[in-house]
């Protein structure tokens, strides 16, 4: 029995984006997709399944522990850690035989103790900062620590990598600027002797709006899941499919008289006699407090406004308009419902926020429910 609330998640829809993903990167590019943050709260490992079956030959996480699950599901493709790690994570990428991304050469240096430990040889990849500012080394630094890397017995040198700013700009000059900063440091490694690794950079923007920035491997996130990286701006005409619906089912209807007040604080007065329907989603469950007397949902495939503030686990909706509104009825916060739709940019931009974020936000006590069931096939390696 599943919960009323829950996600579905429609993994058609996924490989759909992933197969896109891969026509427009060429048969010559790569496709890692990322799955970091429970696959955007779309759920790492079914979604992983069904990238690799759609064509992707990689995964991306955020953090070593992500990739755990991943491992233990049997799935055997090359999976890069793209964040850094402290010195005491260095065993858990060696444990699951992570490739790993890496800015400076004490994390180069963890990760080859770690490594002679297990006995194996572990695959870095080398962050370049080309404008992002948050971590990778600039480019004129990549020659000595690429060299100091290359002198370590268990780890090679698998990858030079950068991360955009700002792709999804209407015109991404920045973002050529960045690739040029990019080869030079590629310029720096050759200089060094150091065979050409993999080179990736390309996000979902880039993938879609930069052709030159392609390169050997790309790494799209947000656009697997059917989200344009320009939010509403990518316009009706997108290709791609949103693959999660939040839907929860009315819980209790109530009879809210006029001057009586809804939900903590007393931020909602009715100004007439009301229906109210309470729905058992809150902001625990990714329904976020800046919904509050903003937010819309579908009931009966109409809109109806939340009332009152959004609590943790219970929201309120005005239900006047359907006098024949029933307890057990759908309700849906994201995702289609007849005629209908709210997307996940929509509640966004309700919150000042993006639909990465509204993703993401989707609590882990809200269950996903896979339509079709995901496949049980292992992926193999890349």
């Amino acid at each position: 029995m599943v919960r009323p609330t829950h996600a579905e998640i429609d993994l058609s829809a996924i490989a759909a984006n992933v197969a896109l993903a891969c026509r427009l990167a060429g048969p010559e590019t790569r496709v890692m997709a990322v799955v970091k943050a429970d696959a955007y709260g779309h759920g790492a490992v079914p979604v992983a399944r069904v990238a690799l079956g759609a064509g992707a030959t990689w995964l991306g996480v955020a953090i070593p522990e992500e990739a755990v699950p991943l491992r233990e599901a049997g799935i055997a493709c090359g999976i890069l850690v793209l964040g850094p790690i402290a010195p005491d994570q260095a065993d858990l990428v060696a444990a699951h035989d992570l490739d790993q991304c890496v800015s400076d050469q004490a994390q180069a240096e963890a990760l080859d103790r770690a490594a002679r430990a297990r006995g194996r040889v572990l695959a870095l990849h080398l962050k370049v900062d080309t404008g992002m500012g948050r971590v990778g080394l600039r480019p004129r630094e990549v020659r000595r620590v690429a060299e100091k890397i290359w002198a370590l017995p268990s780890v090679r040198l698998a990858g030079l990598m950068t991360h955009f700013a700002d792709a999804e700009a209407d015109e991404p000059g920045f973002a050529r600027e960045q690739l040029v900063r990019f080869a030079e440091a590629a310029r720096e490694l050759a200089a060094a002797g150091i065979p050409a690794p993999l080179r990736h950079a390309a996000n979902s923007a880039a993938l879609l709006f930069l052709p030159e920035a392609r390169l050997d491997l790309v790494r799209p996130g947000i656009m697997l899941y059917g989200y344009h990286p320009r939010g509403p701006r990518g316009g009706p005409e997108s290709p791609l499919r949103p693959a999660l619906r939040l839907r929860t089912a009315i819980s209790q209807i109530q009879d809210v008289a006029q001057g009586e007040s809804v939900s903590y604080g007393r931020t909602f007065v009715a100004p007439r006699d009301l229906r109210v329907a309470t729905l058992p989603v809150g902001y625990a469950d990714g329904c976020g407090r800046l919904l509050s007397n903003r937010g819309r949902v579908l009931i009966r495939g109409q809109r109806v406004p939340i009332v009152g503030r959004v609590c943790m686990d219970m929201t309120m909706v005005d239900v006047s308009g359907f006098p024949d509104v029933r307890v057990g009825d759908e309700a849906v916060l994201i995702g289609r419902q007849g005629a209908d739709e709210i997307t996940a940019d929509e509640v966004a931009e309700l919150q000042g926020t993006i639909s990465y974020e509204v993703l993401c936000r989707i609590g882990p006590r809200v269950p996903r429910v896979y339509l079709p069931p995901p496949p049980a096939a292992s992926a193999t390696a890349s």
